[in-house]
């Protein structure tokens, strides 16, 4: 039987509602029903998620409020019994995010729904200006007139309804019409870029050079009011991105030479190079203690949200199997390590950094388990291309609760990871790695890397359901009696492109923001 978590408003958050049990258990070992019923009379999933998301907030590399995470999950364990540390792996341009009020002042006033771009320069006050659109062609020529100017450097959406509405609701012609319209407009779009001469990573400083006191940018995500955040290009003047709708309002005044004047008060502060740190954690193993079984997840987000699909939901999966474990498997035989790496959107650089670091904890490592996709249930384990790998899931899955296993599918042998998430640090070696991928609850439009990424996107069931997985997957290979042998397929296709595939190398992370190539 299944309950909803019930969040209060204004009240303390509580736990899941007593008297639930599991309808089927494969066997009677204690420890998996203690398990079960750990995360359904005392779970803490709401709390922590509450405390991260909405207190501490958006984890941007290098941010303060990366250290101030970091710190409270060294607490938060702590206050646990479970040993914490946070381990510099390096250091990290730190940038510290204030407001962003972007208004359209001319030819009316219009409060406009946009944001600073992370690692953007601010404005000093507000500032002023005209909007000017990126020409068809003669770029030199054209760029004196960007002077005092905020320049538009994205293709306007003829539309911000998503396709799924045009689907629904249009009739066919419509709809077939739209997309060739705005397949045009895009090909257009990129034919200005390229008439440059210069990449969009290059662009926006050759326009601050020039004069513009700003660039507007819309990476609309095909979604209801949703854009995807990343990083500015700019050094002195901000990077700005507005939504969809807004975005077009704009360009549309300007394209119809109807004089568009935008003010913006963008505060923002640069705090030089500073440490940045994964958190660690451990339960020490009582007969194989240099035997690992690890919980893996990244701790870092982008920042124009909370951060609570990617990786909130991950974070408090390892922390709340972490809590459990603890409290009913206190003296597991093997060791058991929980991992929140930073630095993982600028390129896995904490796993990868831990990984190198710690060459000791890779050859001992059993299992390790990394869920990074989204707030939903898991629904597949890949084997990563280790033959020996099928066998284990088997006889753990095998003992899991039908209501936890039904909806997963193992992939056997699969094929190894070169990115993507933070196992990719760890089977490259060889080592066993495995990523829990999630139902996908919309997560690549409406959550990864958003501007609506946020604690309201739960989906708390699903997110109870893979703390409970990974508790009870820890302990069944905390408990086996052998170690997960590390033979790997030596032919591999990739299912999609029909294309062989060779084995990862491993790289070396980036240690300073300097080293980034992103």
């Amino acid at each position: 039987m299944k309950r909803s978590l019930c969040v209060t408003l204004g009240m303390t958050i509580a736990a899941v509602p007593t008297g639930m049990s599991a309808q089927s258990f494969p066997t009677n070992d204690p420890v998996l029903r203690q398990i079960w019923t750990e995360a359904h009379q005392n779970g803490q999933l709401v709390p922590l998620a509450q405390a991260l998301l909405d207190s501490v907030g958006p984890r941007l590399t290098g941010s303060p409020g990366h250290r101030a995470g970091n710190d409270w999950a060294v607490a938060t364990f702590q206050r646990w019994g479970i040993p914490a540390r946070n381990e510099q792996y390096g250091t990290w341009r730190s940038w510290r995010r204030g407001i962003t009020h972007v208004d359209l002042l001319e030819p009316r006033v219009r409060t406009l729904e946009g944001t600073m771009l992370a690692w953007s320069p601010g404005t000093s006050g507000p500032v002023t200006g005209g909007v000017a659109i990126l020409p068809e062609s003669g770029f030199e020529a054209w760029l004196p007139s960007v002077r005092g100017k905020y320049v538009m450097v994205s293709f306007p959406q003829p539309t911000c309804r998503p396709d799924a509405s045009w689907k629904e609701f249009a009739l066919p012609d419509s709809f077939e019409k739209m997309r060739k319209e705005r397949a045009a407009g895009q090909e257009a779009w990129n034919r200005r870029i390229q008439a440059t001469g210069l990449t969009t990573r290059d662009l926006p400083r050759r326009l601050e050079e020039a004069g513009a006191v700003g660039v507007l940018t819309s990476n609309w995500s095909a979604g209801w009011g949703v854009n995807k955040v990343f990083q500015a290009r700019t050094e002195r003047v901000p990077t700005l991105d507005l939504s969809c709708e807004d975005y077009g309002l704009v360009y549309r005044l300007a394209e119809n030479r109807q004089n568009p004047v935008v003010g913006v008060n963008a505060q923002a502060e640069f705090l030089g190079e500073r440490p940045v740190f994964n958190t660690i954690a451990e339960i020490r193993g009582t007969e194989k203690p240099n035997e690992y079984v690890m919980l893996s997840a990244h701790f870092d987000s982008w920042d124009a949200a909370s951060g609570a699909t990617d990786n909130g939901t991950g974070t408090v999966v390892m922390m709340e199997a972490m809590r459990i474990l603890r409290k009913v498997y206190p003296r597991p035989k093997r060791t058991i390590l929980v991992g929140l790496w930073g630095g993982e959107e600028q390129g896995l650089n904490g796993s990868r950094a831990f990984a190198s670091d710690n060459p000791r904890i890779v050859s001992g490592l059993h299992a390790l388990f990394n869920q990074d996709n989204g707030t939903g249930r898991v629904i597949n384990i890949s084997m990563q291309g280790l033959t020996g790998a099928g066998n284990y899931f088997t006889r753990w899955l095998g003992q899991i609760p039908a209501e936890i296993t039904r909806h997963i599918q193992t992939d056997v042998p699969g094929v190894p990871g070169g990115g993507g998430s933070d196992y990719a640090s760890f089977i490259c070696a060889g080592a066993p790695a495995f990523s829990l991928s999630s139902l996908n609850w919309e997560y690549g439009t409406y959550t990864w890397h958003t501007n609506r990424d946020t604690f309201d996107k739960i989906a708390w069931d699903d997110v109870r359901n893979n703390a409970l997985l990974v508790a009870m997957l820890t302990y069944l290979a905390s408990e086996d009696p052998t170690r997960m042998p590390r033979d790997r397929q030596t032919s591999m296709t990739n299912t999609r492109t029909g294309q062989p595939v060779t084995w990862p190398a491993c790289q070396q992370p980036a240690r300073t923001s300097g080293q980034s190539t992103r």
